[in-house]
């Protein structure tokens, strides 16, 4: 077990020379690889970082354009509805108004075919008294009276008398 532990420098020689070519080879060929390899990779962390901000940023112009457009068209929805609104006011006061006219055109064309009636019924009756005023006189008189010219004579009278 000494032996184990006592320095062989030919033991130590060949290992300085195994190290070395060992490490010129690894120095050569794997660490440019390493490198190009960590490189490369950083490379595409950096660039993945730089893509999710560039996404990040277009999603916040997303998002703020979309609430925009969301407001906006809130907007005119309301608009719409006061609009709507408005019109139906409208249309409910007009045709307020034109129940409200017709009503009146109803109305008069009452009232004058009511005074018109009136007036048909004011001249039957006037022609009935002067009818009854002529047969009465003759009977009266016992003789038959000229039609014309007496039925003249009582409607001349009857015009006279105080109309109510």
């Amino acid at each position: 077990m000494e032996g184990m532990l006592t320095p062989n420098p030919g033991l130590m020689i060949w290992t300085l020379i195994i190290f070395a070519i060992l490490s010129v080879i690894l120095v050569k060929f794997a660490f440019p690889v390493i490198l190009n390899a960590l490189k490369t990779r950083e490379e595409g962390i950096a660039n993945s970082i730089k893509n999710a901000e560039e996404a990040n940023k277009k999603a916040e112009l997303i998002l703020a354009e979309s609430q925009k457009k969301f407001d906006n068209a809130q907007a005119d929805i309301s608009e719409l509805i006061a609009n709507g609104k408005k019109q139906a006011e409208e249309i409910v006061l007009k045709a307020s108004q034109d129940a409200e006219d017709v009503k009146k055109s109803k109305i008069n064309n009452a009232l004058k075919e009511i005074e018109r009636n009136k007036q048909e019924a004011i001249l039957a009756l006037r022609r009935e008294v002067a009818d009854l005023v002529m047969e009465a006189t003759g009977k009266l008189l016992n003789e038959k009276l000229d039609k014309d010219k007496h039925q003249s004579m009582v409607e001349s009278y009857i015009d006279k008398l105080p109309k109510n």
